[in-house]
């Protein structure tokens, strides 16, 4: 076909009896160069531009990296690993009517963490959508749903036991007050996080004996380690977010950006006020810090510096009303550059943003625009994450972007 194409390009230009000069001669060459070069490509298929953009587009799931750049897309939160079973689909590879549901219940996100100008990666996200659909054995809710970022310092591990044992704390407490409607967020929370405190005081002594741990080259225990933490549970009716440090969740409500998280600074007047009743100090070192060490005043771990370092979260919980555009959650490595309303704005704008028709037909239109919906979380996640880089943050940055419009389209 290709071969084809080129001779009849080549004939065509070689015996043209019409005047070089001509209109007619013009248009004609317009017309048959495209094939000319359509051949070329032919010949050799950029496979490479093939496979790269499906590895962009690809979910990863939630389990433990070893990579330091990760990036995330709600895409397909269908997508199973090759080795595994499809839970979603039957015996005849239809999509189950459960699942169908499952997917138009949850929300497009889109998660993009990278080192940025850091030596190490120790910053963790945790995304798990309906994560309480099956409670012992029995379906509590699969409309509920858990986002959480962790911003380790000293080392990553506590963040990382943070990212996979979080939700499951969550969980098990939903459980323990026999499910949503009787849940009383705020305690629940403040428990959830005393309850991860202790797994992680716990899981670090035992620690101690792994000689694979960078924290263990720079002190005899690992009680130099913490992380902080901002989670969220979305649900039909109520955003309930928990902060503990100076990660944050911001709203995007009708273009106005709503923090629904305040940082936790040792220069924060309420927190310097407990700081020294509890007999501590806040020392400015670059900035300032707790005994002049720890720049948070609130933390998970870090069991050298309480109890002028605690654990215990702020809780916030927003009523849903129809107008939210989305949630943006994310390390102080983006909040140290830039703005809650910038933050809103960008993101804003890729949610906005209309992704050309297919010529192919209308069945492909539908396809494009599930597709550019959950692509514009990712890109939002992206663009964000590229800001904070542009605009010399030197730490970790890890954003995640959830779209709230409710009945968006499959």
């Amino acid at each position: 076909m290709a071969g084809l194409c080129c001779e009849i390009v080549g004939e065509s230009e070689a015996a043209s009896p019409i005047e070089p000069t001509s209109r007619a001669s013009r248009r004609r060459r317009m017309d048959l160069r495209p094939f000319k070069l359509v051949a070329d490509a032919v010949v050799q298929p950029s496979l490479e531009n093939v496979r790269k953009r499906q590895k962009l587009e690809l979910f990863l799931p939630t389990s433990p990296r070893n990579c330091d750049n990760d990036v995330q897309n709600s895409d397909t939160n269908r997508l199973e690993k090759d080795d595994e079973p499809n839970e979603s689909l039957d015996c005849n590879g239809t999509v189950k009517p459960e699942a169908v549901e499952e997917l138009k219940e949850s929300p497009k996100f889109g998660m993009t963490s990278v080192c940025g100008r850091r030596r190490d990666m120790e910053d963790a996200v945790s995304i798990h959508p309906s994560f309480c659909r099956q409670s012992r054995g029995a379906q509590i809710s699969s409309d509920i749903h858990f986002f959480g970022v962790f911003d380790g310092h000293g080392c990553s591990h506590v963040a990382m036991k943070c990212r996979d044992q979080f939700h499951e704390i969550i969980k098990e407490e939903i459980e323990a007050y026999g499910g949503v409607k009787a849940v009383e967020w705020k305690r629940m929370m403040e428990r959830s996080f005393e309850r991860m405190d202790k797994e992680v005081k716990e899981w670090t002594v035992e620690a101690e004996e792994s000689s694979n741990c960078r924290c263990e080259l720079q002190t005899p225990q690992c009680d130099a380690v913490g992380s902080t933490a901002v989670v969220a549970v979305v649900t039909p009716d109520e955003i309930i977010v928990a902060n503990c440090g100076d990660s944050r969740a911001v709203l995007c409500r009708n273009g106005v950006a709503l923090p629904l998280s305040d940082d936790h600074k040792p220069d924060r007047p309420d927190e310097l006020q407990r700081i020294q009743e509890a007999g501590g100090r806040v020392i400015y070192w670059d900035g300032p810090r707790v005994l002049g060490v720890l720049a948070m005043s609130r933390a998970i771990g870090d069991n050298y510096l309480k109890p002028f370092v605690i654990s215990e979260p702020e809780v916030t919980i927003t009523e849903r009303k129809g107008e939210e555009e989305c949630l943006i959650l994310a390390s102080d490595g983006l909040w140290d550059v830039v703005s809650n309303e910038t933050a809103c704005g960008v993101a804003r704008m890729c949610l906005r943003a209309q992704r050309p028709l297919s010529p192919v037909g209308s069945a492909a239109v539908r396809g494009e625009s599930t597709e550019s919906s959950d692509k514009a979380c990712w890109d939002a996640s992206i663009l964000l994450t590229k800001l904070a880089l542009a605009r010399l943050s030197t730490d970790n940055v890890s954003v995640v972007v959830v779209d709230l419009k409710k009945n968006q389209p499959l």
